[in-house]
């Protein structure tokens, strides 16, 4: 072991690597910021420039400027390992580009300290020269620093440049190392104090043996100087003298490409102006007062009446100053770094540069004539001279002055629909955070988006809400009512892109005068057709991967061909891989590309690059062309799958250097070509095994990549964003988290972040675990941590608790080398099995180093289980490495066969405690003025006190089937109610796509694990007034009985009640201990047991899990062999709980009932029913829920009430809690109860005009509320978002468990209307001409409806060939699959003669089953339930019923027709078919003495479906909800936008009127006033 102690004391111990046993003191400060470092990497940003260009005078660019980072240290002299002896250390905080670092003169003699979490991953190259006879991966011929300290050196680096590990070359080259080290801590220390002195000390080495000395008077620069002359590039044109002080060779490199011979002399050379055409003067290590014959030199020159052109950086420019005779002064801790933010005062254009100086410029000390021309933007130090007059400093940049943005309200905001695989939850947060910004700009804000669970939809967020579908009719409506000035497109996700882009081409936004806000649609377009993006990156020499668009079959075949096989097939305008593939054959080709021109006009076929590295640049553009890379990441799983798909870590972990500034480079030219406002994501395929690289695509607007990124850095992407759109300067805002710094810098991260997708594949059958290059998963994760594997256990356990790599796992090959959901989990296995590191590469490309890293996670499993049964024994350095490698109490348990609880007891004993870190977007270089945090086991201290009492609120974890946003609505509601109610918040959370972990939510963000251990540990350091668990899903509720037990304070409900609730046995005990119904139980004790209640009860029976979330492993079972496979399955998911059986009811007419309410001490106060459209059976989930209910007797109403409050008084419930119930006639049957928020919170909350969630908040806290009742409202239908079109191969049936991703709602003036519009907020296109129908068995027949002049037919139809008895009747007639495959039929009603929610999946493959999948791959519209085709009949009969009703009462006959038309739900069968109805069939009909529906009824039936005509229009008193305020005028008119309104006809008269709006003074305010219009009749 070693230590370093510093100047006031402070010692930090760390273990020692490289030269073992070497001591060092000398200087500590604070170095740079960002991710990447080395000035040198950013100077090749120049060199392809013209070798003709003529080198003039002036500030360097970005490009060149200084060296990458680290902090000026004081005296070194030569080591011996053996005799320690003082040299100085230094800070840097930068992200890549240490064997740079190391080399660079600039630190001669310094401890360098690296904060970045990937020191040594890519080893140490072997030392080569380029064309010009430099080294070219390092800066010099040697290692300058004195020593080398960081948190963590990577044993087993893994580069195909490198030929050494950093410990094997630091041994080299006698240099110590100490890692283990918490330099955060230190460089929080060095921003407070300043540099300190410091030294490292080996274990053995008495501390007094070792001085302190102070490395400012040392003449450093001398020491590192060459001694005598030398010529580079002897031929090149210009003659350029560069004056070492501290040399880099790429600084040389720089001045050779564009041109110059290159003159390198020594520190104190003659300077002679005759041999040289200009000068250039180094950067270099120690104060620049101790080289006065440099001074000395340059003021002579700088006298001469014809002065040559001079350049300095760094302590050039210092020696510069100094010669014109102004001053310089140490600074406290130094610029360093490449992510330094300066401004060029002209222009006020910001630059992020390359810095390392410890000393500066007064800039108030310039004599006459002189002027800064560059200012850094963080501290406001000088960075540049310029003369008025002479060439000295003068640079050409060639930029527009800055605005300070654009005077656009209202601004129209369009946002992503219901939330489904590839276009989820993260658009939440990116439309919430653009309105967040608009209203800072007090800019007026309207809002389009039907999604009614999000956060953005929320009443007093956006100023108005347009719940309609995100259609060009749609908006086009909005547009002609609201008239806005500008609109944001970037918000959306791909809806919203491909809708802003059809609105254009149709020249809706120029004939309304809607400006574009943000990045061009033209920009959008090139981004989005492949052959112009090809182009567009043709025009700047950059290489996308060969590719060619196609826009038929036939182009794609002969691309393929051209390409060779195989190839990826990607759909243009399309979200997250939808339709892509890849392809090995023609036959494969066809397949896909028949499907992708289902979902697009243009598919694109890539040549496959498989297996090279796919690595993402956030990228931040304004419209003056400042420009930034916020994040860059890199997909762990090779190109080939998604991204997803795949798990992706941030920095970028296996890039070094050179790749990481070429790739950066790259993105910020493309973005820059492109005219891109705002932000986007360019994705790169880099080549494992080399420099080549090629540009898959770029995405111009937010994306999921963007909410990671600005989660991981803690730069708030679509708030910055959304500034830049109103044409603010990027320089002109600032750091949120900081408060202090300027938005135009690039984040630097001292941790590391590991995303990882949440997949539910095991919910559907038939879908394939593989995955690739479409989206499958449903959510994702993100964890934090100090290194890698502490964020990689974390993140797998985030995703699927408890899973981890240290459990045992299947070996399956096939799932290594053809990757599936669980391939991480098959990889730990074959570390565990011993299976070598390159055959495990060879198998997946998963790169080495990640591959090291997860066997570090396994062999430590290994190790804890040799202390199985004795972990007395454990030293408490097995355990502290535990944790540090991020093994939960859990898995330590597990492994040593205790308990959690006894493991948890042992290291607290041992005081193996988390510490507390901040996430600041600057490496603890600046204070963070929010409290953004995570718990971690590697490091020393925490980065902040725990003082204040906060209430703590446990949030909904990742979003998965069953879980979305709806949960995170309730925990964002009720921090904003705790809020007001002045409570400070502690949000815990760990789901990168949610609001609720937008760090300025909420007063403290743990961005973390919700499980016992974590919430617990948060628990014992804030010490808050309380829990809320009940906001935040299920998964809360998990963990309650697990908090209660250590006298953790629950607020709201107790645990125990909330365990009667979810423990399924407990539950209905409670239900048969006061008397209220429920279907026949049995608590699961054996199989045995579990078959004979099912004999008894009757087949079909429900199989329940406790504790589960959206029906997990619920399933009906019609068998003993289904009993058994089901009751497995929900034993595996509920193992700690019991199981319950139940009698399943399927009969007809049976409704299954939603209850939101909110109890205070039982006592309930308000409750919401909701009824679902479809029959019971149909999980809650997938159901069209309709509130308040339409078919509900008032008898059944009270009944459901007095259910509620009985079981709200038996459980004792204060704050929310769920009811679902099943009805038939007036008998009520109880089928759960959740005590807490549901997934309907959001839709009857803000359908009825009551916020349950702020309701439930008051409660909780024990405010006194009035009792709101039973809450009424117009009709409203929520309609379920699903993503089958994803999943190939599921089949599209509905049942207990839950399979939609998400939801919608719209109003109407009536249900239909209401449905209807719903309806084609998730995709749903009304037909024009052919519909399917089909009934039962294909066997029986089919129906076809053709709409055309009133010509109706129903025929018998064949699904496939005919066979050959029947070929010569049918051999002109083609079949159903042939029309379904070629796109012919515009909807599909496929009505099964199972109810569905007792659907019984087959074995085997049916023609339904067939038909409902083709519907979904080739998008046809598809209806599957009888109850919402009977709605949906109800919609056309609303548009063409009162004509029939007319044409009628003409002929005399009026409603027998009509009522059995639409009697669709009990007799559909005999409507269609016209023949008799099986009784027996659970859909059949009670018996009835209405005659049989005849002719007349199936001709209404097919008629009501064939006039469904235009879609509703948009009415604003319906449709908008405003966040407004009643506001009464003079002259007796009044605008009253209540909650959901302006009513009447006359204000939207008044509202088009007021579209100039001038201010009157009215009393004590400011009111708008109105001038209307002389033809209002108001």
């Amino acid at each position: 072991m070693a230590r370093l102690v510093l100047q006031d004391g402070s010692v930090l111990p760390g273990r020692p690597f490289g030269a073992v046993g070497a001591a060092a003191a000398g200087e500590v400060g604070e170095c740079g910021r960002g991710p990447g470092c080395r000035g040198a990497a950013r100077e090749r940003e120049g060199a392809g420039r013209s070798g003709k260009e003529r080198i003039r005078p002036g500030p360097v660019p970005p490009s060149s400027r200084g060296p990458p980072w680290g902090l000026s240290g004081a005296r070194g002299r030569d080591r011996c390992p053996h005799h320690p002896v003082p040299i100085p250390a230094v800070f840097q905080t930068g992200m890549v580009g240490y064997p740079e670092a190391l080399t660079d003169p600039s630190y001669k003699a310094q401890i360098l300290v690296l904060t970045y979490p990937l020191v040594g991953n890519y080893g140490v190259p072997r030392d080569e020269p380029d064309a010009f006879g430099l080294s070219r991966w390092f800066e010099s011929s040697k290692i300058h620093v004195a020593a080398l300290v960081v948190g963590e050196c990577s044993e087993t680096p893994s580069h195909w440049s490198a030929s050494q590990s950093l410990d094997q070359w630091l041994k080299e080259q006698n240099i110590p190392g100490l890692e283990g080290v918490d330099t955060r801590a230190l460089t929080k220390k060095i921003r407070e104090k300043g540099t300190l002195l410091g030294k490292l000390v080996p274990d053995g080495t008495p501390e007094g043996s070792v001085a302190f000395e102070d490395p400012n008077t040392e003449h450093l620069v001398r020491e590192v100087s060459l001694k005598a002359p030398r010529v580079f590039n002897a031929g090149g044109s210009l003659r350029v003298t560069a004056l070492d002080c501290g040399l880099k060779n790429n600084q040389i490199r720089c001045l050779c490409r564009r041109g110059a011979a290159v003159t390198v002399v020594p520190w104190d050379h003659p300077l002679d102006p005759a041999a040289f055409d200009g000068l250039f003067i180094s950067n270099g290590p120690g104060d620049p007062q101790l080289c006065q014959e440099t001074v000395s030199s340059l003021r002579q020159l700088l006298d001469a009446p014809q002065p040559k052109p001079i350049f300095g950086i760094c302590l050039g420019h210092q020696l510069l100053a100094l010669a014109l005779g102004a001053s310089t002064y140490k600074m406290k801790y130094g610029n360093r770094g490449h992510n330094q933010p300066c401004v060029h005062e002209d222009s006020r254009r910001c630059f992020i540069t390359a810095q390392n100086h410890g000393f500066a410029v007064q800039a108030g000390s310039l004599p006459p004539g002189w002027l800064p021309l560059f200012t850094n933007a963080n501290d406001a130090s000088n960075e540049g001279l310029v003369h008025q007059s002479k060439p000295f400093f003068r640079w050409a940049w060639g930029c527009g002055a800055g605005g300070t943005g654009l005077c656009v309200s209202p601004v129209l905001i369009l946002g992503s629909g219901g939330l489904s695989i590839g276009q989820a939850g993260e658009f939440d947060y990116s439309g919430s955070q653009a309105i967040k910004a608009l209203k800072e700009e007090n800019i007026q804000t309207v809002l389009i988006n039907p999604n009614i669970a999000t956060v953005q939809t929320s009443k007093g967020l956006a100023d108005k809400v347009y719940f309609l579908p995100i259609t060009p009719e749609y908006v086009t409506q909005v547009i002609r009512n609201e008239r806005p000035d500008g609109v944001l497109l970037t918000f959306g996700g791909q809806t919203a892109l491909n809708c802003g882009v059809e609105l254009t081409k149709a020249g809706v936004l120029e004939r309304y005068r809607v400006r574009v806000l943000g990045t061009p649609v033209a920009s959008i377009e090139m981004t989005e057709d492949r052959k112009v993006f090809v182009e567009k990156m043709e025009e700047i020499g950059e290489h996308v991967a060969p590719s060619e668009a196609a826009a038929s079959l036939e182009q794609a075949q002969a691309a393929a061909e051209r390409l060779g096989y195989p190839v990826l097939v990607r759909s243009a305008y399309a979200l997250g891989g939808l339709g892509s593939g890849f392809a090995n054959n023609r036959e494969e080709l066809v397949a896909l590309v028949s499907q992708a021109f289902t979902h697009t006009s243009q598919v694109l076929v890539d040549k496959s690059l498989k297996g090279w590295k796919e690595i993402e640049y956030e990228v931040v553009r304004d419209a003056y062309n400042n420009c930034i890379t916020v994040c860059n990441m890199e997909n762990l799983d090779p190109l080939g799958i998604h991204t997803g798909e795949s798990i992706v870590v941030a920095p970028s972990q296996t890039l070094n250097d050179t790749e990481y500034f070429m790739l950066r480079r790259t993105a910020i030219k493309v973005v820059q070509h492109l005219g891109i406002v705002g932000e986007c994501n360019i994705q790169f395929a880099l080549n494992p095994e080399s420099e080549q690289y090629y540009i898959i695509e770029v995405n111009a607007r937010l994306s999921r990549s963007s909410a990671l990124a600005s989660k991981a850095t803690g730069y708030p992407l679509a708030y910055v964003a959304a500034k830049l759109a109103l044409g603010i300067p990027l320089p002109l805002l600032r750091n949120s988290v900081t408060n202090s710094t300027t938005a135009s810098f690039e984040p630097s991260l001292d941790y590391c972040v590991v995303k990882i997708p949440r997949w539910d594949l095991s919910k559907f059958v038939r879908v394939s675990t593989k995955i690739g290059s479409s989206m499958k998963s449903v959510g994702e994760v993100m964890a934090i941590g100090r290194n890698f594997e502490e964020a990689f256990q974390k993140a797998l356990r985030m995703r699927c608790p408890p899973a981890s790599l240290g459990h045992p796992h299947p070996l399956a090959w096939q799932e290594l080398e053809t990757p599936t959901d669980k391939r991480i989990f098959v990889l730990a296995a074959a570390l565990r099995a011993g299976y070598c590191i390159e055959r495990l590469y060879e198998l997946t490309k998963i790169d080495r180093w990640f591959l090291h890293k997860m066997k570090n996670i396994t062999d430590h499993a290994v190790l804890l289980e040799s202390y199985r049964g004795q972990q007395g024994t454990m030293p408490p350095a097995v355990l502290q490495r535990a944790k540090q490698l991020g093994f939960s109490d859990k898995q330590v348990a597990l492994a040593v066969l205790s308990t959690e609880l006894a493991v948890r007891k042992m290291r607290r004993d041992l005081k193996i405690l988390p510490v507390v870190k901040q996430i600041d977007t600057v490496a603890a270089e600046w204070p963070a003025q929010t409290n953004y945090l995570y718990l971690t086991y590697n490091g020393s201290e925490h980065d902040l006190a725990f003082h204040e009492p906060h209430v703590m609120v446990i949030g909904s974890g990742v979003y998965r089937i069953g879980s979305s946003v709806e949960f995170d609505w309730c925990a964002v509601g009720c921090i904003q109610e705790l809020r007001k109610m002045g409570f400070k918040t502690i949000m815990v959370n760990y789901n990168p796509e949610t609001v609720s972990t937008d760090y300025d939510m909420c007063d403290r963000l743990y961005f973390d694990e919700i499980s016992f251990e974590v919430v617990m540990d948060i628990y014992e350091l804030e010490n808050p007034e309380g829990v809320i668990l009940s906001m935040g899903g299920q998964l809360p509720n998990n963990i309650a009985m697990a908090l209660h037990r250590q006298q953790c304070r629950i607020l709201g409900t107790s645990p125990e009640a909330i365990d009667s609730a979810e423990n399924r046995f407990k539950f209905s005990r409670l239900l048969d201990s006061i008397g209220i119904s429920q279907p026949l139980w049995k608590e699961l004790s054996n199989m045995e047991v579990a078959k004979h209640f099912c004999c008894k009860v009757g087949y079909p029976c429900v199989v329940r899990p406790s504790y589960v979330l959206s029906g997990a492993a619920m399933n009906v079972a019609y068998s003993d062999s289904d009993l058994e496979k089901f009751l497995s399955n929900a034993v595996a998911v509920s193992k700690e709980q019991p199981v319950v059986i139940s009698k399943f009811i399927q009969e007809a007419k049976v409704r299954e009932i939603d209850v939101d309410a909110v109890a205070c001490d039982g006592v309930v106060v308000a409750i919401a029913i909701s009824e679902h459209v479809e029959n019971a059976g149909v999980h809650s989930g997938d159901a069209t829920l309709v509130t308040p209910p339409q078919d509900i007797t008032p008898k059944t109403l009270e009944r459901i009430k007095a259910i509620v409050h009985a079981i709200g008084q038996e459980l004792q419930v204060t704050g929310p809690f769920n009811l679902q119930l099943i009805a038939k006639d007036d008998q009520l049957k109880v089928i759960e109860c959740n005590v807490r928020v549901s997934r309907s919170f959001p839709f009857v909350s803000k359908t009825l005009g009551v916020d349950l969630v702020a309701l439930a908040s008051q409660v909780i806290m024990g405010e006194d509320v009035e009792p709101v009742g039973l809450m009424t409202a117009s009709p409203c239908p929520q309609v379920p978002q699903f993503s089958f079109s994803r999943l190939a191969g599921a089949d599209v049936v509905l049942g207990v468990e839950m399979t939609s991703t998400g939801e919608v709602a719209c109003f109407g003036e009536n249900r239909c209307e209401a449905y209807l519009k719903a309806m084609l907020s998730t995709g749903f296109k009304i037909p024009k001409k052919n519909i399917l129908l089909t009934i039962g068995s294909y066997k029986v027949r089919g129906v076809r409806l053709l709409r055309g002049r009133g010509s109706l037919s129903a025929v018998d139809w064949h699904f496939e060939e005919a066979d050959s008895s029947e070929a010569g009747a049918r051999e002109s007639q083609r079949s159903i699959l042939d029309y379904l495959a070629e796109n012919h039929f515009e909807m599909v009603i496929n009505l099964s003669m199972r109810n569905s929610g007792g659907r019984r999946l087959s074995s085997f493959v049916t023609k339904g089953y067939r038909t409902r999948r083709l519907a979904v791959d080739y998008s046809v519209p598809l209806i599957i339930d009888i109850k919402c085709t009977k709605l949906f009949v109800e919609v056309g009969w609303g548009a063409w019923g009162p004509r029939v009703r007319a044409k009628g009462a003409e002929q005399g006959c009026r409603s027998p027709a009509v009522g059995q038309a639409l009697r669709v739900g009990a007799s559909v069968q005999g409507l269609v078919l016209g023949g008799t109805v099986d009784r027996h069939h659970p859909l059949a009909p009670a018996p009835a003495p209405a005659p049989a529906p005849g002719p007349a009824s199936r001709l209404l039936f097919l008629q009501a479906l064939g006039q469904i005509g235009a879609a509703p229009p948009m009415k604003m008193h319906v449709d908008c909800m405003t966040s407004q305020k009643l506001i009464r005028l003079p002259g007796g008119c009044s605008v009253a936008p209540g909650h959901s309104t302006e009513r009447a006809q006359c204000w939207e008269h008044i509202w088009r009127c007021c579209r100039d709006v001038s201010m009157l003074h009215w009393g004590d305010g400011l009111v708008p006033r109105v001038p209307v219009a002389s033809s209002c009749q108001c």
